[in-house]
C-alpha cells in the first residue's frame, strides 16, 4: 500500500512540473505585447519598453519561468497588469464563487446520474431503460450554454423564480447564504445536465456488469429485496469506473464555468480568465490555467486513493 501511494505521489509531482512547463511555454509564445496593450496602440516605443522592463518581460524565458515557480511555492504570484492587485487575492476572491458552483454542480451530477443509471439498469431492456437512456442521449447533445439560456428564459423571464444573472456575494447569516446558493442554482444545473447524462450511462453499464456476478445471485437467494441488492451490494462494486469519470468531470466543471459564468454574468474564476485573456494579462491567465491543471491532477490523485478504499485488492498489493 505504501508503495502504491508513493508511486501515485511521484506521478502527481512529475505531472504538475510537466504541466507548468507546458502552460508557461504556450502562453510565452503567444503573439502580442502586454505592455503595448496596456498603454494602447499609440503609446511611444520608449514608454512601452520601460513598462515591459518593469513587468519583467525583457528577461529571458528561463529566468521568468524560475521566478514564476518560486512564486508558486511561496504563494507570491505577482501583481495583475490590468487590475493592479495581487494575483493570489484575485484568484481567492473568484474561487469563493467558482468552487461552490462546481461543488453544487458535481452534487447534482452525482445524484442525477446514480438515480438514473441504477434505475435504468434495474429495468434493463424495458421501456424505463430505453426512455431514460434516450433522455441521457439528449442531455449529452445539449450544449451547456444553450441549456443555460433556456433555463434563464423559463425560470427567470417567465416564472421569475430566480434572477437572470449576477451575484451579490454570500452576505451574512442564513439569509445571505440562501441568496448566494439561490443565485448558483441555475448555473449549477446548466453545468450538471451534460455531465449527469454521461455519468448515468457509465453507471448503467457498470451496474449491469456487476449484476451478472455470482455474489449478486447469492444476495438475491438470501431473500434480499431488489433495492437492497442494487444500492447495498451492486453499486459499491460498480463504483470504480464511476469514480474515475467523476474525478475527470469535476475538473471539467471547473473549466466549464468559463462559459457559464459569462452567460449568467457571475464574477468567478471563469470570468476572470476570460477578461484577463481579453486584456492579455498573462500573469493572471498563467496562474489560473495552472490552477485548473493542478486541480485536474490532484483530483485524479484523490481518485487513486479512493480506489484503495473501495477495492480491497489494492490494499493487499503495492501496484
Amino acid at each position: 500500500m505504501s508503495l502504491f501511494l508513493a508511486k501515485r505521489f511521484a506521478t502527481l509531482i512529475a505531472t504538475l512540473l510537466g504541466a507548468s512547463v507546458i502552460v508557461f511555454l504556450v502562453l510565452d509564445i503567444l503573439p502580442g505585447n502586454a505592455a503595448q496593450i496596456l498603454l494602447g496602440p499609440d503609446a511611444a516605443p520608449e514608454a512601452v519598453a520601460e513598462l515591459a522592463s518593469k513587468l519583467g518581460l525583457d528577461q529571458p524565458a528561463w529566468a521568468r519561468y524560475w521566478q514564476w515557480m518560486g512564486g508558486l511555492v511561496t504563494g507570491n504570484l505577482g501583481d495583475s497588469h490590468a487590475y493592479g492587485s495581487p494575483v493570489l487575492d484575485l484568484i481567492l476572491e473568484r474561487l469563493a464563487l467558482t468552487m461552490p458552483l462546481a461543488i453544487i454542480a458535481m452534487l447534482l451530477t452525482t445524484v442525477l446520474a446514480l438515480v438514473v443509471g441504477v434505475t435504468a439498469a434495474s429495468r434493463h431492456n424495458q421501456m424505463g431503460d430505453v426512455g431514460l437512456m434516450g433522455l441521457t442521449q439528449v442531455g449529452i447533445a445539449i450544449p451547456n450554454f444553450w441549456f443555460a439560456i433556456l433555463l434563464i428564459l423559463l425560470f427567470s423571464v417567465k416564472l421569475q423564480w430566480f434572477s437572470a444573472g449576477g451575484f451579490d456575494g454570500w452576505g451574512e447569516g442564513f439569509e445571505g447564504l440562501w441568496q448566494g446558493l439561490k443565485a448558483l442554482v441555475l448555473p449549477a444545473l446548466s453545468l450538471a445536465v451534460v455531465q449527469a447524462a454521461i455519468l448515468a450511462r457509465i453507471t448503467r453499464s457498470a451496474v449491469l456488469e456487476v449484476m451478472r456476478e455470482d455474489f449478486v445471485r447469492t444476495a438475491r437467494a438470501k431473500g434480499l429485496k431488489q433495492r437492497a441488492v442494487l444500492w447495498g451490494h451492486v453499486l459499491r462494486n460498480a463504483l470504480i469506473p464511476v469514480i474515475t469519470v467523476m474525478g475527470m468531470q469535476f475538473a471539467e466543471l471547473m473549466a466549464g464555468t468559463i462559459v457559464v459564468e459569462n452567460v449568467f454574468y457571475l464574477p468567478g474564476l471563469g470570468r476572470l480568465i476570460f477578461q484577463s485573456i481579453a486584456n492579455r494579462d498573462l500573469i493572471v491567465v498563467r496562474n489560473c490555467v495552472m490552477l485548473l491543471a493542478a486541480m485536474v491532477v490532484i483530483v485524479n490523485f484523490v481518485v487513486d486513493l479512493l480506489y484503495a478504499v473501495i477495492d480491497p485488492r489494492l490494499k493487499a498489493s503495492d501496484i
